[in-house]
Protein backbone atom coordinates (compact mmCIF):
# COMPACT_ATOMS: atom_id res chain seq x y z
CA UNK A 1 0.00 0.00 0.00
CA UNK A 2 2.96 2.48 0.78
CA UNK A 3 4.19 1.90 -2.83
CA UNK A 4 0.97 2.67 -4.11
CA UNK A 5 0.88 6.30 -2.37
CA UNK A 6 4.20 6.99 -3.16
CA UNK A 7 5.34 9.24 -6.19
CA UNK A 8 5.76 7.64 -9.48
CA UNK A 9 9.16 7.70 -9.38
CA UNK A 10 9.82 6.38 -6.05
CA UNK A 11 7.79 3.00 -7.29
CA UNK A 12 8.83 -0.32 -7.52
CA UNK A 13 7.88 -1.04 -10.96
CA UNK A 14 9.49 2.74 -12.06
CA UNK A 15 12.76 1.32 -10.70
CA UNK A 16 12.64 -1.79 -12.00
CA UNK A 17 11.81 -0.69 -15.53
CA UNK A 18 14.90 2.02 -15.11
CA UNK A 19 17.16 -1.29 -14.34
CA UNK A 20 15.51 -3.52 -17.38
CA UNK A 21 16.25 -0.68 -19.24
CA UNK A 22 20.16 -0.23 -19.14
CA UNK A 23 20.20 -3.62 -21.23
CA UNK A 24 18.83 -2.29 -24.03
CA UNK A 25 21.63 -0.99 -25.82
CA UNK A 26 22.80 -4.96 -25.82
CA UNK A 27 19.67 -6.55 -27.22
CA UNK A 28 20.81 -6.05 -31.14
CA UNK A 29 24.15 -6.58 -31.63
CA UNK A 30 25.29 -9.92 -31.27
CA UNK A 31 28.58 -9.14 -30.39
CA UNK A 32 28.75 -7.12 -27.57
CA UNK A 33 30.64 -4.20 -29.03
CA UNK A 34 33.13 -3.78 -26.09
CA UNK A 35 36.78 -3.34 -27.00
CA UNK A 36 38.30 -6.47 -25.14
CA UNK A 37 35.10 -8.78 -24.96
CA UNK A 38 36.01 -10.62 -28.42
CA UNK A 39 39.21 -11.75 -27.30
CA UNK A 40 37.77 -12.70 -23.87
CA UNK A 41 35.22 -15.06 -25.74
CA UNK A 42 38.12 -16.42 -27.44
CA UNK A 43 39.25 -17.65 -24.79
CA UNK A 44 36.14 -19.28 -23.90
CA UNK A 45 35.90 -21.10 -26.55
CA UNK A 46 39.41 -22.33 -25.50
CA UNK A 47 38.51 -23.18 -21.94
CA UNK A 48 35.30 -25.11 -23.50
CA UNK A 49 36.80 -27.42 -25.98
CA UNK A 50 40.48 -27.60 -26.00
CA UNK A 51 40.42 -31.00 -24.03
CA UNK A 52 38.19 -32.43 -26.61
CA UNK A 53 39.86 -30.63 -29.34
CA UNK A 54 43.83 -31.75 -30.76
CA UNK A 55 43.30 -28.29 -33.52
CA UNK A 56 43.41 -25.91 -30.13
CA UNK A 57 45.62 -28.75 -28.62
CA UNK A 58 48.31 -27.47 -30.70
CA UNK A 59 48.50 -23.75 -30.36
CA UNK A 60 47.36 -23.09 -26.57
CA UNK A 61 46.69 -24.56 -23.20
CA UNK A 62 44.27 -23.68 -20.31
CA UNK A 63 45.30 -24.00 -16.91
CA UNK A 64 42.52 -23.73 -14.10
CA UNK A 65 44.17 -21.76 -11.13
CA UNK A 66 42.47 -19.82 -8.06
CA UNK A 67 42.89 -16.01 -9.27
CA UNK A 68 40.67 -12.60 -8.46
CA UNK A 69 39.68 -12.80 -11.97
CA UNK A 70 37.29 -15.71 -13.03
CA UNK A 71 33.93 -13.77 -13.18
CA UNK A 72 32.80 -14.84 -16.66
CA UNK A 73 35.00 -18.24 -17.28
CA UNK A 74 33.27 -19.38 -14.62
CA UNK A 75 30.11 -18.84 -15.56
CA UNK A 76 30.00 -19.47 -18.81
CA UNK A 77 31.24 -22.89 -18.51
CA UNK A 78 28.01 -24.17 -18.09
CA UNK A 79 25.91 -21.03 -19.48
CA UNK A 80 28.31 -22.12 -23.24
CA UNK A 81 27.80 -25.94 -22.79
CA UNK A 82 23.98 -24.73 -22.87
CA UNK A 83 23.52 -22.62 -25.09
CA UNK A 84 26.91 -21.51 -27.19
CA UNK A 85 29.98 -19.21 -26.91
CA UNK A 86 28.00 -16.29 -28.45
CA UNK A 87 24.51 -16.33 -26.52
CA UNK A 88 25.89 -17.47 -23.52
CA UNK A 89 28.45 -14.51 -23.49
CA UNK A 90 25.74 -12.01 -24.75
CA UNK A 91 23.28 -13.20 -22.26
CA UNK A 92 25.84 -12.63 -19.47
CA UNK A 93 26.94 -9.25 -20.83
CA UNK A 94 23.85 -7.91 -20.77
CA UNK A 95 23.02 -8.29 -17.30
CA UNK A 96 25.72 -6.56 -16.03
CA UNK A 97 24.83 -3.04 -16.47
CA UNK A 98 21.10 -4.45 -15.28
CA UNK A 99 22.48 -5.61 -11.92
CA UNK A 100 24.48 -2.78 -11.98
CA UNK A 101 21.82 -0.39 -12.21
CA UNK A 102 19.72 -2.25 -9.81
CA UNK A 103 22.94 -2.29 -7.22
CA UNK A 104 22.95 1.26 -7.57
CA UNK A 105 19.23 1.62 -7.39
CA UNK A 106 18.94 -0.51 -3.97
CA UNK A 107 21.62 1.59 -2.10
CA UNK A 108 19.92 4.76 -2.96
CA UNK A 109 16.98 2.85 -1.56
CA UNK A 110 18.70 1.71 1.94
CA UNK A 111 20.32 4.77 2.85
CA UNK A 112 17.50 7.71 1.97
CA UNK A 113 14.60 5.40 2.42
CA UNK A 114 13.69 5.84 -0.80
CA UNK A 115 14.50 6.08 -4.21
CA UNK A 116 15.17 9.77 -4.98
CA UNK A 117 14.58 11.42 -8.15
CA UNK A 118 18.47 12.29 -8.03
CA UNK A 119 19.12 8.66 -7.73
CA UNK A 120 18.51 7.78 -11.14
CA UNK A 121 21.37 10.31 -12.67
CA UNK A 122 23.80 7.70 -11.73
CA UNK A 123 21.83 4.31 -14.38
CA UNK A 124 24.22 5.50 -17.56
CA UNK A 125 27.14 4.75 -15.49
CA UNK A 126 26.90 1.50 -15.42
CA UNK A 127 28.09 1.85 -19.39
CA UNK A 128 31.08 3.54 -17.92
CA UNK A 129 34.85 3.57 -19.71
CA UNK A 130 35.87 0.25 -18.14
CA UNK A 131 32.55 -1.76 -19.18
CA UNK A 132 32.97 -0.17 -22.51
CA UNK A 133 36.56 -1.05 -22.57
CA UNK A 134 35.86 -4.81 -21.96
CA UNK A 135 36.92 -5.03 -19.02
CA UNK A 136 33.70 -7.56 -18.69
CA UNK A 137 35.17 -9.41 -15.14
CA UNK A 138 36.08 -6.35 -13.04
CA UNK A 139 32.64 -4.84 -14.48
CA UNK A 140 30.61 -8.01 -12.94
CA UNK A 141 32.42 -7.95 -9.92
CA UNK A 142 31.23 -4.38 -9.46
CA UNK A 143 27.90 -5.40 -10.23
CA UNK A 144 28.20 -7.85 -7.18
CA UNK A 145 29.60 -5.89 -5.00
CA UNK A 146 26.94 -2.89 -5.28
CA UNK A 147 24.40 -5.43 -5.05
CA UNK A 148 26.03 -6.66 -1.99
CA UNK A 149 26.22 -3.35 -0.69
CA UNK A 150 22.80 -2.75 -0.61
CA UNK A 151 22.30 -5.87 1.22
CA UNK A 152 25.18 -5.35 3.69
CA UNK A 153 23.21 -1.73 4.22
CA UNK A 154 20.06 -3.59 4.30
CA UNK A 155 21.13 -6.00 6.85
CA UNK A 156 22.71 -2.87 9.64
CA UNK A 157 19.59 -1.31 9.22
CA UNK A 158 17.68 -3.89 10.39
CA UNK A 159 19.65 -5.08 13.04
CA UNK A 160 21.05 -8.54 11.61
CA UNK A 161 24.68 -7.84 12.07
CA UNK A 162 25.55 -11.66 13.10
CA UNK A 163 23.35 -13.14 9.73
CA UNK A 164 24.82 -10.24 7.63
CA UNK A 165 28.96 -11.45 9.21
CA UNK A 166 27.59 -15.23 8.76
CA UNK A 167 26.62 -14.06 4.77
CA UNK A 168 29.67 -11.89 3.91
CA UNK A 169 32.23 -14.57 4.63
CA UNK A 170 31.35 -16.78 1.62
CA UNK A 171 29.79 -13.56 -0.29
CA UNK A 172 33.10 -11.94 0.13
CA UNK A 173 35.09 -14.54 -1.31
CA UNK A 174 32.84 -15.29 -4.19
CA UNK A 175 33.15 -11.17 -5.89
CA UNK A 176 36.89 -11.56 -5.03
CA UNK A 177 37.14 -14.72 -7.25
CA UNK A 178 34.55 -12.56 -9.56
CA UNK A 179 37.55 -9.46 -9.56
CA UNK A 180 39.69 -8.37 -7.28
CA UNK A 181 38.37 -4.69 -7.87
CA UNK A 182 34.36 -5.74 -6.88
CA UNK A 183 35.46 -6.85 -3.15
CA UNK A 184 38.25 -4.16 -2.69
CA UNK A 185 35.57 -1.91 -3.83
CA UNK A 186 33.15 -3.11 -1.55
CA UNK A 187 35.50 -2.74 1.46
CA UNK A 188 36.23 0.86 0.71
CA UNK A 189 31.93 1.17 0.44
CA UNK A 190 31.34 -1.18 3.69
CA UNK A 191 33.76 0.90 5.68
CA UNK A 192 33.39 3.90 5.35
CA UNK A 193 29.56 3.43 5.70
CA UNK A 194 29.97 1.18 9.05
CA UNK A 195 32.28 4.10 10.35
CA UNK A 196 29.67 6.92 9.97
CA UNK A 197 26.88 4.45 11.40
CA UNK A 198 29.07 3.89 14.54
CA UNK A 199 29.88 7.24 14.41
CA UNK A 200 25.88 8.20 14.59
CA UNK A 201 25.55 6.09 17.22
CA UNK A 202 27.77 8.10 19.96
CA UNK A 203 31.70 6.91 19.16
CA UNK A 204 34.38 9.19 18.44
CA UNK A 205 36.26 8.44 15.32
CA UNK A 206 38.91 6.22 16.86
CA UNK A 207 36.50 4.05 18.17
CA UNK A 208 33.97 4.30 15.32
CA UNK A 209 36.89 3.58 13.39
CA UNK A 210 37.75 0.64 15.23
CA UNK A 211 34.88 -0.99 15.70
CA UNK A 212 34.03 -0.52 11.89
CA UNK A 213 37.26 -2.57 11.28
CA UNK A 214 36.13 -5.20 13.59
CA UNK A 215 32.58 -5.37 11.61
CA UNK A 216 33.99 -5.94 8.17
CA UNK A 217 36.33 -8.48 9.11
CA UNK A 218 33.39 -10.87 7.44
CA UNK A 219 35.24 -9.17 4.20
CA UNK A 220 38.63 -10.46 5.38
CA UNK A 221 38.69 -14.03 4.10
CA UNK A 222 39.72 -12.78 0.72
CA UNK A 223 43.22 -11.86 2.01
CA UNK A 224 43.88 -15.56 2.32
CA UNK A 225 42.83 -16.33 -1.10
CA UNK A 226 45.08 -13.48 -2.49
CA UNK A 227 48.24 -14.88 0.15
CA UNK A 228 47.58 -18.06 -1.73
CA UNK A 229 47.19 -16.86 -5.37
CA UNK A 230 51.11 -14.91 -4.59
CA UNK A 231 52.78 -17.25 -3.04
CA UNK A 232 51.53 -19.75 -5.62
CA UNK A 233 53.41 -17.84 -8.38
CA UNK A 234 50.32 -16.66 -10.06
CA UNK A 235 50.83 -13.18 -9.64
CA UNK A 236 53.41 -11.50 -11.60
CA UNK A 237 54.20 -8.52 -13.21
CA UNK A 238 55.04 -4.85 -12.34
CA UNK A 239 53.66 -2.20 -10.14
CA UNK A 240 53.78 1.14 -10.89
CA UNK A 241 53.21 4.44 -12.58
CA UNK A 242 51.99 6.10 -9.18
CA UNK A 243 50.37 9.79 -9.02
CA UNK A 244 50.31 9.69 -12.88
CA UNK A 245 47.71 13.15 -12.84
CA UNK A 246 47.86 13.38 -16.70
CA UNK A 247 45.92 9.76 -17.09
CA UNK A 248 43.78 10.01 -13.27
CA UNK A 249 42.54 13.44 -15.45
CA UNK A 250 42.15 11.95 -18.51
CA UNK A 251 40.14 8.64 -16.62
CA UNK A 252 37.82 11.56 -15.18
CA UNK A 253 36.95 13.12 -18.30
CA UNK A 254 35.91 9.65 -20.22
CA UNK A 255 33.80 8.33 -17.42
CA UNK A 256 30.90 8.18 -19.48
CA UNK A 257 33.25 7.87 -22.97
CA UNK A 258 31.07 5.96 -26.18
CA UNK A 259 31.42 7.59 -29.56
CA UNK A 260 30.44 10.90 -29.64
CA UNK A 261 32.68 13.43 -27.66
CA UNK A 262 30.27 16.46 -27.18
CA UNK A 263 27.64 13.70 -26.37
CA UNK A 264 29.60 11.94 -23.56
CA UNK A 265 31.44 15.13 -22.25
CA UNK A 266 28.01 17.04 -22.09
CA UNK A 267 26.64 13.79 -19.79
CA UNK A 268 29.64 13.82 -17.54
CA UNK A 269 29.19 17.40 -16.92
CA UNK A 270 25.21 17.50 -16.06
CA UNK A 271 26.36 15.03 -13.66
CA UNK A 272 28.75 17.42 -12.34
CA UNK A 273 26.64 19.93 -12.24
CA UNK A 274 24.06 18.20 -10.23
CA UNK A 275 27.42 16.87 -7.62
CA UNK A 276 27.85 20.94 -7.42
CA UNK A 277 24.45 21.67 -7.01
CA UNK A 278 23.97 19.67 -4.10
CA UNK A 279 27.42 20.80 -2.62
CA UNK A 280 26.17 24.55 -2.61
CA UNK A 281 21.90 24.14 -3.12
CA UNK A 282 19.41 24.72 -0.05
CA UNK A 283 17.84 22.38 -1.44
CA UNK A 284 19.59 19.14 -1.89
CA UNK A 285 22.45 18.11 -0.29
CA UNK A 286 24.09 14.61 0.74
CA UNK A 287 23.62 11.10 2.90
CA UNK A 288 27.25 11.56 5.13
CA UNK A 289 26.87 7.53 4.54
CA UNK A 290 27.17 7.85 0.71
CA UNK A 291 29.16 11.14 1.00
CA UNK A 292 32.20 9.17 2.92
CA UNK A 293 31.94 6.02 0.64
CA UNK A 294 32.40 8.91 -2.60
CA UNK A 295 35.29 10.72 -0.37
CA UNK A 296 36.92 7.50 0.33
CA UNK A 297 36.51 5.60 -3.07
CA UNK A 298 38.14 9.14 -4.48
CA UNK A 299 41.21 8.64 -1.88
CA UNK A 300 41.54 4.99 -3.64
CA UNK A 301 41.75 6.53 -7.21
CA UNK A 302 44.40 9.09 -5.94
CA UNK A 303 46.52 6.36 -4.65
CA UNK A 304 46.22 3.62 -6.82
CA UNK A 305 48.14 3.56 -9.46
CA UNK A 306 48.15 2.76 -13.18
CA UNK A 307 49.44 -0.58 -13.24
CA UNK A 308 48.49 -3.42 -10.55
CA UNK A 309 50.34 -7.09 -11.26
CA UNK A 310 50.99 -5.96 -14.81
CA UNK A 311 47.23 -5.28 -15.33
CA UNK A 312 46.76 -1.40 -16.78
CA UNK A 313 44.32 0.94 -16.19
CA UNK A 314 43.67 -0.13 -12.40
CA UNK A 315 42.84 3.35 -11.24
CA UNK A 316 40.69 3.92 -14.13
CA UNK A 317 38.22 1.11 -13.61
CA UNK A 318 37.01 2.93 -10.69
CA UNK A 319 35.73 6.27 -11.91
CA UNK A 320 32.64 5.80 -13.05
CA UNK A 321 31.15 3.82 -10.01
CA UNK A 322 33.06 6.79 -7.73
CA UNK A 323 30.80 9.45 -9.94
CA UNK A 324 27.64 7.08 -9.38
CA UNK A 325 28.09 7.07 -5.48
CA UNK A 326 28.16 10.91 -5.08
CA UNK A 327 25.20 10.67 -7.66
CA UNK A 328 23.14 8.30 -5.28
CA UNK A 329 24.53 10.08 -2.07
CA UNK A 330 22.25 12.77 -3.00
CA UNK A 331 19.31 13.69 -1.20
CA UNK A 332 16.25 16.11 -1.44
CA UNK A 333 16.10 18.33 2.01
CA UNK A 334 12.77 18.03 3.57
CA UNK A 335 11.56 21.48 2.63
CA UNK A 336 11.87 20.87 -0.97
CA UNK A 337 8.74 21.49 -2.76
CA UNK A 338 7.05 18.64 -4.55
CA UNK A 339 7.17 20.91 -7.41
CA UNK A 340 10.67 20.79 -7.93
CA UNK A 341 10.94 16.96 -6.95
CA UNK A 342 9.23 16.27 -9.23
CA UNK A 343 10.77 18.29 -12.41
CA UNK A 344 13.91 16.43 -10.99
CA UNK A 345 12.30 13.41 -11.75
CA UNK A 346 10.93 13.79 -15.40
CA UNK A 347 14.79 15.46 -15.48
CA UNK A 348 16.66 12.08 -14.33
CA UNK A 349 14.14 10.37 -16.46
CA UNK A 350 14.96 12.10 -19.56
CA UNK A 351 18.45 11.73 -18.77
CA UNK A 352 18.39 8.15 -18.53
CA UNK A 353 16.28 7.79 -21.87
CA UNK A 354 18.50 9.86 -23.53
CA UNK A 355 21.89 8.45 -22.73
CA UNK A 356 20.84 4.60 -23.07
CA UNK A 357 18.81 5.44 -25.94
CA UNK A 358 22.16 7.23 -27.28
CA UNK A 359 24.27 3.79 -26.67
CA UNK A 360 21.65 2.08 -28.26
CA UNK A 361 22.28 3.76 -31.27
CA UNK A 362 25.84 3.53 -30.57
CA UNK A 363 25.97 0.04 -30.10
CA UNK A 364 24.12 -0.38 -33.24
CA UNK A 365 26.47 1.14 -35.19
CA UNK A 366 29.39 -0.73 -33.92
CA UNK A 367 27.48 -3.96 -34.60
CA UNK A 368 27.28 -2.86 -38.04
CA UNK A 369 31.15 -3.06 -38.39
CA UNK A 370 31.41 -6.15 -36.57
CA UNK A 371 29.03 -7.61 -39.24
CA UNK A 372 31.15 -6.41 -42.28
CA UNK A 373 33.87 -7.55 -41.01
CA UNK A 374 33.29 -11.16 -39.84
CA UNK A 375 32.15 -11.76 -43.57
CA UNK A 376 36.07 -12.71 -43.67
CA UNK A 377 35.60 -15.47 -41.36
CA UNK A 378 33.59 -17.52 -44.65
CA UNK A 379 36.47 -17.44 -46.57
CA UNK A 380 39.10 -19.01 -43.72
CA UNK A 381 38.63 -22.61 -42.96
CA UNK A 382 38.25 -24.17 -40.01
CA UNK A 383 41.33 -24.56 -37.50
CA UNK A 384 43.57 -22.30 -39.94
CA UNK A 385 47.06 -20.75 -38.90
CA UNK A 386 45.71 -17.34 -39.06
CA UNK A 387 47.81 -13.80 -38.55
CA UNK A 388 45.61 -11.18 -37.94
CA UNK A 389 46.59 -7.63 -38.45
CA UNK A 390 44.29 -4.47 -36.63
CA UNK A 391 44.95 -1.44 -38.13
CA UNK A 392 45.24 1.81 -35.50
CA UNK A 393 46.56 4.62 -35.48
CA UNK A 394 48.98 6.50 -33.01
CA UNK A 395 46.71 8.68 -30.98
CA UNK A 396 43.59 6.81 -30.81
CA UNK A 397 40.10 9.33 -31.54
CA UNK A 398 37.32 9.76 -29.06
CA UNK A 399 35.44 6.91 -30.50
CA UNK A 400 38.02 3.73 -30.64
CA UNK A 401 36.96 1.31 -33.05
CA UNK A 402 36.40 -1.42 -31.00
CA UNK A 403 38.09 -3.79 -33.61
CA UNK A 404 41.18 -4.23 -31.85
CA UNK A 405 40.37 -8.09 -30.26
CA UNK A 406 37.70 -8.87 -33.41
CA UNK A 407 39.90 -11.75 -34.78
CA UNK A 408 39.22 -13.24 -31.70
CA UNK A 409 35.93 -14.20 -33.07
CA UNK A 410 37.62 -16.42 -35.55
CA UNK A 411 39.02 -18.37 -32.47
CA UNK A 412 35.51 -18.72 -31.48
CA UNK A 413 33.75 -19.67 -34.66
CA UNK A 414 36.57 -21.45 -36.62
CA UNK A 415 38.76 -22.58 -34.21
CA UNK A 416 41.47 -21.04 -36.11
CA UNK A 417 44.41 -19.76 -34.55
CA UNK A 418 44.29 -16.13 -33.23
CA UNK A 419 47.28 -14.13 -32.39
CA UNK A 420 45.16 -11.05 -29.97
CA UNK A 421 45.20 -13.26 -26.99
CA UNK A 422 46.58 -11.70 -23.94
CA UNK A 423 50.00 -13.23 -22.26
CA UNK A 424 50.44 -11.16 -18.78
CA UNK A 425 51.90 -13.30 -16.20
CA UNK A 426 49.37 -14.99 -13.19
CA UNK A 427 46.55 -12.96 -14.99
CA UNK A 428 45.56 -15.39 -17.35
CA UNK A 429 44.25 -19.27 -17.41
CA UNK A 430 44.94 -19.38 -21.42
CA UNK A 431 48.59 -19.38 -22.71
CA UNK A 432 49.99 -19.66 -26.31
CA UNK A 433 51.84 -22.12 -27.06
CA UNK A 434 52.84 -21.98 -30.74
CA UNK A 435 56.19 -21.16 -30.81
CA UNK A 436 56.87 -21.09 -34.50
CA UNK A 437 54.58 -17.90 -34.09
CA UNK A 438 57.78 -16.45 -32.58
CA UNK A 439 56.97 -12.67 -31.85
CA UNK A 440 53.40 -13.15 -34.04
CA UNK A 441 52.01 -15.26 -31.11
CA UNK A 442 50.06 -12.93 -28.75
CA UNK A 443 48.78 -9.07 -28.27
CA UNK A 444 49.50 -6.75 -28.95
CA UNK A 445 51.28 -8.23 -32.21
CA UNK A 446 47.83 -8.19 -34.00
CA UNK A 447 47.78 -4.17 -33.70
CA UNK A 448 49.43 -2.28 -36.54
CA UNK A 449 49.94 1.28 -37.55
CA UNK A 450 51.34 3.26 -40.78
CA UNK A 451 54.55 3.94 -38.75
CA UNK A 452 56.28 3.03 -36.03
CA UNK A 453 54.32 5.03 -33.35
CA UNK A 454 56.27 6.63 -30.05
CA UNK A 455 55.57 5.35 -26.45
CA UNK A 456 53.66 1.84 -28.33
CA UNK A 457 55.13 -1.31 -28.53
CA UNK A 458 52.70 -1.78 -32.17
CA UNK A 459 54.39 -2.40 -35.36
CA UNK A 460 54.28 -0.69 -38.43
CA UNK A 461 52.31 -2.73 -40.76
CA UNK A 462 54.89 -2.81 -43.37
CA UNK A 463 57.08 -4.03 -40.20
CA UNK A 464 54.97 -6.86 -39.66
CA UNK A 465 54.55 -7.92 -43.22
CA UNK A 466 58.18 -7.67 -43.61
CA UNK A 467 58.95 -9.77 -40.52
CA UNK A 468 56.18 -12.05 -39.43
CA UNK A 469 57.02 -15.87 -39.89
CA UNK A 470 55.53 -17.21 -43.15
CA UNK A 471 56.08 -20.84 -42.36
CA UNK A 472 54.11 -20.70 -39.17
CA UNK A 473 50.54 -19.02 -41.21
CA UNK A 474 48.48 -19.82 -44.08
CA UNK A 475 46.49 -16.70 -44.01
CA UNK A 476 46.48 -13.27 -43.23
CA UNK A 477 43.70 -11.71 -42.22
CA UNK A 478 44.02 -7.49 -42.46
CA UNK A 479 40.85 -5.72 -41.01
CA UNK A 480 41.12 -1.89 -42.18
CA UNK A 481 44.93 -1.80 -42.06
CA UNK A 482 46.81 1.58 -43.34
CA UNK A 483 48.84 1.70 -46.70
CA UNK A 484 51.49 -0.27 -46.75
CA UNK A 485 53.85 -1.42 -49.85
CA UNK A 486 51.93 -3.99 -51.37
CA UNK A 487 55.34 -5.61 -52.87
CA UNK A 488 55.43 -7.39 -49.22
CA UNK A 489 52.66 -9.42 -49.64
CA UNK A 490 54.23 -11.35 -52.55
CA UNK A 491 53.54 -14.81 -52.34
CA UNK A 492 50.07 -14.63 -50.87
CA UNK A 493 46.84 -14.60 -53.00
CA UNK A 494 43.72 -12.04 -51.65
CA UNK A 495 40.68 -14.27 -51.28
CA UNK A 496 38.36 -11.62 -49.94
CA UNK A 497 38.43 -8.19 -49.79
CA UNK A 498 35.51 -5.17 -48.25
CA UNK A 499 36.69 -1.74 -48.29
CA UNK A 500 40.79 -2.10 -47.33
CA UNK A 501 39.99 -5.12 -45.48
CA UNK A 502 41.27 -7.96 -47.09
CA UNK A 503 42.16 -11.77 -46.49
CA UNK A 504 45.33 -12.91 -48.30
CA UNK A 505 46.20 -17.06 -48.57
CA UNK A 506 50.07 -17.55 -48.25
CA UNK A 507 50.84 -19.94 -50.92
CA UNK A 508 55.00 -18.96 -50.82
CA UNK A 509 55.75 -19.53 -47.57
CA UNK A 510 59.68 -18.88 -47.79
CA UNK A 511 59.59 -15.65 -50.39
CA UNK A 512 61.95 -13.28 -50.02
CA UNK A 513 60.27 -10.00 -49.56
CA UNK A 514 61.82 -6.80 -51.20
CA UNK A 515 63.08 -3.52 -48.32
CA UNK A 516 59.46 -1.44 -48.56
CA UNK A 517 59.29 1.79 -49.93
CA UNK A 518 57.54 3.43 -47.01
CA UNK A 519 58.89 4.59 -43.66
CA UNK A 520 58.50 1.63 -41.38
Amino acid sequence: MADQNAPWWERRWYVAALALLAALPLVWPDIPPLVDLPGHMGRFRVELELANSPTLQQWYTFRWALIGNLGIDLLIFPVGKLLGVELGTKLIIMAIPVMTAAGFLWVAREVHGRVPPTAVFAIPFAYGHPFIFGFVNSSLSMAFAFLAFGLWLRLARTGHLRLRAAIFVPLSMAIWVTHTYGWGTLGVMAFSAELVRQHDRGKNVVHAGFNAGIQCLSLAPPIILMLMWRNGGHVGGETGDWFNWGAKYIWLVTALRDRWYWFDFASLGLVIVLIFEAIVSKKIGFSRNLAASALFLLAVFILLPRIVFGSAYADMRLVPYMFAVAVIAIRLRDDASERFRRNLAWLGLAFVVVRIGGNTVSFWMYDRVYDRELVALDHIPKGARLLSFVGEGCRQPWAMSRIEHLPGIALVRNRAFSNEQWSMLGAQLLHTTYRPAKGYAHDASQMVTAVKCPYEVWRSLNQSLKGFPRDAFDYVWMIRPPAYDPRLTRGMIPIWRSGNSVVYRIVDHNPLPPEPETTP
